[in-house]
């Protein structure tokens, strides 16, 4: 379970040194460090659920979430998080993993998410959709819908058959939360190829 410095001060208050006996623990691997001023007991827990608490707000995203959908095939062990407003890329290594948080438009951030509770730990993950708008919205502009399409399927390697069933009301919902070329080409690919879809 996930403990913050005061969580921990609070728990060895009679301790004549809280802190020493903090440092005990973690040398006697009861305690180990996620980030400063906060520690997990189980060296098992799967560093997902842990995302969120290291650096926040954010969410789960871009190549984790796609991995996470079944959207790409390589299984993705970097735990690859979306912020808002921190206008730096962030990065944290600990024994828990790899993770990394990168912003979004402030304006995208909040749709398309969704939040899970799993064995008293919450986390938040990008919808399918969301995790595509996000990928995308970081890559470098593309100049047409064929070299869109190249990176989506071909570069980022996306499954078509798991792309062309995704929800794309959704989608083209999202697409219009970026201020983005790779957005307006998505969703012009989206209105051409799926039929029923007329947003002219």
């Amino acid at each position: 379970m996930v403990k913050t410095i005061n969580d921990l001060l609070s728990l060895y208050d009679d301790y004549s040194d809280p802190l020493g006996k903090i440092h005990r623990e973690i040398k006697k691997e009861n305690l180990f460090p996620v980030v400063k001023g906060l520690y997990e007991t189980d060296k098992n827990t799967p560093g997902h659920f842990l995302s969120a608490y290291i650096y926040g707000p954010s969410y789960l995203s871009f190549e984790y979430a796609l991995y996470y959908h079944g959207l790409i095939p390589e299984k993705v062990v970097v735990y690859t998080n979306a912020t808002f407003n921190k206008n730096r890329s962030k990065i944290y290594n600990n024994i828990f993993g790899v993770f990394t948080y990168r912003d979004i438009p402030k304006t995208a951030y909040p749709f398309g998410i969704e939040s899970y509770i799993d064995n008293g730990y919450s986390y938040i993950i990008a919808s399918p959709e969301k995790a595509i708008c996000d990928r995308l919205y970081i890559a470098s502009p593309q100049s047409s819908m064929k070299a869109l399409k190249i990176l989506i399927f071909e570069d980022l390697r996306i499954s078509e058959d798991e792309f062309f069933n995704l929800n794309f009301d959704n989608l083209l919902f999202l697409c219009d939360k970026y201020r983005s070329t790779n957005m307006r080409l998505l969703k012009k690919i989206v209105t051409k190829e799926v039929g029923k879809y007329d947003h002219s």
